[in-house]
């Protein structure tokens, strides 16, 4: 590497390093994007709210990004997604200009990189983003180590290094052993991760993964999302990942992000989504979603209403008249004990209201864990009257699931108003 690119490298990473921590690794502001020669022109019908199909009609031009803000945050998976047509691909070429928008800003670290040079732009896209394509993009003429090491020739990094550094990443995805290959010899689901392996050989602070998966079969598929996973919890990139399928988004997403016609339509974790869909449109879109199998259950529990901490019978019985309810969660120093009914400190009382509580018998409920799948939890909520506690991993309380919130979070037609004291059943028998 001579010494002006030397020194343009690390005047382009000082430049982006000149940022406060607390603000977002890429900003998107205001971004438009139309195709066309007279966009000037067209400019002003867009922004007046002329749908794509009228300008297309009137003009020729097509719009594909109209007024896009946007918040990407480190070590986050992102997620767009839409349609064909939608402006999901074209978007994901606005973070490192390969296409350059109509109006707007691309903010990395602060800096917006639309006011880049030609010299640093290249170092940018060298050094900060990598793109892992959907037809995998390899060099059919090079064999597996060298496509995985062509990022760091690029960079005139020597070729032990670099040859070293692709054996690394390569066994990181499970080919070791297969860097004499050439890509027409390996399988679909290979090739990406050939592709795959030489984005992150870069050591790219951020990911580019347009439909990065989607020409591989289900199953391979499958085993990619469940690598790259894995890959994020030791690497934590800034992952941009596109894709028309909900269920791959909602699988990886920390949050997703929903274009309609060049439009953002929502922005949101996966369970925003699901259960808050922003208009028909999204509606239409998670209505065929496996919920219970997409969602866990701290992302429809509700905290827990109401514990006993006393330490004698008539101290429970005081706190339980305090509330609304006729039950609540007797939980010690050493966590969740079990439910306590009211009638049965009533008729406890009787005998010795000075007794201590740990000579109280609970009744006992098996508690659920917060990051169980609804799936695997739905028998056991719909055939308990009482609510079940949600526990953490520790044991410690978190939360409680009734039947009534787990239905109506399942059918759509959920609402705080339900019958029932805060979310629970009506019917629930606690006699003992």
């Amino acid at each position: 590497m001579t010494e002006q690119s030397q020194h343009s490298d690390a005047q382009t990473q000082q430049t982006l390093s000149q940022t406060t921590m607390s603000q977002p690794l890429i900003q998107i502001k205001a971004l438009y994007k139309v195709f066309g020669k007279k966009t000037a022109k067209v400019m002003p019908m867009v922004k007046e709210g002329l749908s794509k199909e009228d300008i297309l009609a009137k003009t020729s031009h097509t719009l594909g990004l109209k007024d896009i803000n946007l918040d990407i945050h480190k070590g986050e998976i992102f997620v767009i997604m839409g349609l064909s047509g939608s402006g999901k691909s074209t978007l994901i070429r606005h973070f490192n200009r390969l296409i350059d928008p109509t109006e707007g800003q691309i903010l990395v670290e602060g800096v917006d990189i639309m006011q880049f040079n030609h010299k640093k732009l290249e170092q940018f896209r060298r050094h900060k983003m990598a793109m892992v394509f959907q037809r995998f993009g390899l060099m059919p003429h090079r064999n597996v180590l060298d496509n995985v090491a062509y990022g760091l020739s690029v960079q005139k990094v020597d070729k032990a290094t670099r040859h070293a550094k692709a054996s690394q990443w390569l066994d990181t995805v499970g080919l070791s052993g297969y860097e004499a290959q050439f890509p027409a010899q390996l399988s679909g689901g290979q090739q990406q991760r050939v592709g795959l392996a030489r984005a992150l050989c870069t050591d790219a602070e951020i990911l580019l993964m347009d439909e990065a998966f989607s020409a591989l079969d289900p199953l391979i598929r499958s085993e990619m999302q469940d690598q790259l996973i894995e890959l994020q919890k030791e690497l934590h990139k800034t992952i941009i990942f596109i894709t028309h399928d909900l269920d791959e988004a909602l699988r990886i997403g920390d949050r997703i992000a929903i274009l309609k016609d060049g439009c953002l339509v929502q922005v949101g974790e996966p369970v925003d989504i699901l259960i808050n869909p922003a208009d028909d449109y999204v509606e239409a879109f998670i209505k065929d979603v496996n919920r219970p199998r997409a969602l866990t259950v701290e992302t429809v529990m509700k905290p827990p209403a109401f514990r006993l901490t006393a330490d004698t019978i008539g101290e429970a019985l005081k706190q339980m008249k305090q509330i609304p309810a006729n039950y609540a969660y007797y939980v010690t120093d050493e966590g969740f004990q079990g439910v306590v009914c009211q009638k049965a400190l009533e008729h406890a009382v009787k005998t010795d209201e000075d007794a201590p509580m740990e000579d109280f018998k609970v009744e006992a409920i098996t508690p659920i864990l917060q990051d169980a799948q609804l799936e695997s939890i739905i028998p056991a909520t719909m055939e308990s009257n009482l609510p079940l506690p949600v526990v953490d991993a520790e044991g410690d309380l978190q939360g409680e699931l009734c039947r009534t919130h787990l239905a109506g979070v399942l059918s759509d037609f959920y609402n705080d108003d339900e019958p029932g004291i805060d979310g629970t059943d009506d019917d629930i028998n606690t006699e003992k």
